[in-house]
């Protein structure tokens, strides 16, 4: 676990990847959105095949489409039964994709009686199941290619060629030993043969031997019994040394034997140790998977724990979203009657600025006017 790079592992297992993008949910949304296409078109035959069983859980408007798209299917069939009449064909199927269209629609407007089919109806398995899987698993595919970095991408790249060459040295050192193991048992049973030729010869020897003295009895026999006597000293001589050489080479065969059998278990030991290696190697490869099956479980329990975390704090995240959504709104307003009561104090006080000098000056004017005409009226006494 402490060996894996983070990356890698949530390469490893897709369920970790989150989306982090608008446009990774949009692509996810519409690849969930066919996958549930699919998975109606698959149930609307059986549907269509008990429809008055459906017809109250499906609503007047879900029903009729069903007998519209049961209606062109029977078209169509007639229509490809029949030859020609090509174009009334493609008439007919685009009528049928349209009204198919529609009703998926209305399915997908109502999530919960999709639902509720999938479990009230009942579709052997076919090749649309296998599509739908294969779809699924583009689908995850994707996901994964879009929400893996170049980095990670790399990681687990790195990872997956350690894991190979670490295979590729297990399968070296197996093979090496079951090398060592074949060596052994063709050098055992090359020194079998040897021994298996060496007593059949020995066999052959006795059995010429047995033969030649047979003759050579027969022989003594038929000179007859003037010899007989002579001769019986001797045979039996040579009756005595022949019995010795087949007791001598008795022993040589039981000595063969014992030394056969002694290289037999020299044998059959290293093939047990041999075997206890293979063994050793193959508990060991048992424990590491159990590890990381173990380290494999720990880490879904995390990840399932964090996922219901996320859960909540999302929800506390949409509320409190959108009291500050409100909050904002109502400082703009009050901010935009703050600012219009200040324009328009800041207009009033500009016109009441130009008032008051248009006042004075209309002031000053009027004086200054009534100076003048006191002025002259003194000027024009003083002529008189």
């Amino acid at each position: 676990k402490a060996g894996i790079p983070l990356g890698v592992m949530k390469v490893l297992d897709p369920r970790q990847l989150k989306p982090d993008s608008t446009e990774t949910e949009r692509i996810l949304t519409v690849f969930d959105e066919t996958i549930v296409k699919l998975e109606i078109t698959r149930l609307i035959p059986r549907i269509i095949g008990s429809l008055e069983r459906f017809a109250r859980m499906l609503g007047p408007e879900i029903t009729s489409g069903l007998l519209e798209l049961q209606k062109l299917s029977m078209e169509i069939q007639d229509l490809l039964a029949s030859p020609g009449g090509e174009r009334k064909r493609r008439a007919v199927e685009q009528s049928l994709k349209s009204s198919l269209r529609n009703t998926l629609r209305l399915f997908l407007a109502n999530p919960l009686l999709y639902h509720g089919l999938k479990y009230e109806v009942w579709v052997r398995e076919s090749q649309a199941d296998v599509f739908i899987k294969a779809f699924k698993e583009f689908r995850n595919f994707i996901l994964e290619r879009l929400l893996t970095s170049p980095d990670e991408e790399k990681e687990k790249i790195q990872f997956m060629e350690d894991i190979s060459l670490q295979i590729e040295k297990n399968m070296e050192t197996i093979s090496a030993v079951q090398a060592e193991l074949e060596a052994a048992i063709q050098t055992r049973d090359e020194k079998i043969n040897s021994k298996d030729k060496e007593i059949k010869s020995l066999k052959i020897s006795m059995e010429n031997l047995d033969n030649e003295s047979k003759v050579d009895i027969q022989q003594i026999t038929q000179e007859g019994e003037k010899q007989q006597q002579e001769d019986k000293k001797a045979s039996q001589e040579r009756c005595a040394r022949l019995e010795q050489d087949v007791l001598r080479l008795r022993a040589q065969f039981k000595a063969l034997v014992l030394e056969h059998r002694a290289s037999e278990l020299v044998l059959r030991k290293e093939k047990c140790k041999t075997e206890r290696e293979i063994e050793k190697w193959v508990r060991k490869y048992d424990i590491d998977m159990t590890e990381r099956q173990a380290t494999y479980e720990e880490i879904e329990a995390v990840y399932k724990e964090e996922k219901a975390q996320l859960a909540v704090l999302m929800e506390k995240h949409a509320v409190l979203l959108q009291e500050y959504t409100e909050i904002e709104e109502e400082r703009r307003i009050l901010k935009e009657k703050e600012e219009e009561a200040a324009r328009e104090a800041a207009r009033r006080n500009d016109a009441a600025t130009s008032i008051q000098a248009f006042w004075k000056g209309y002031l000053v004017r009027s004086i200054y006017k009534s100076k003048l005409k006191k002025g002259k009226g003194k000027g024009r006494g003083k002529g008189k």
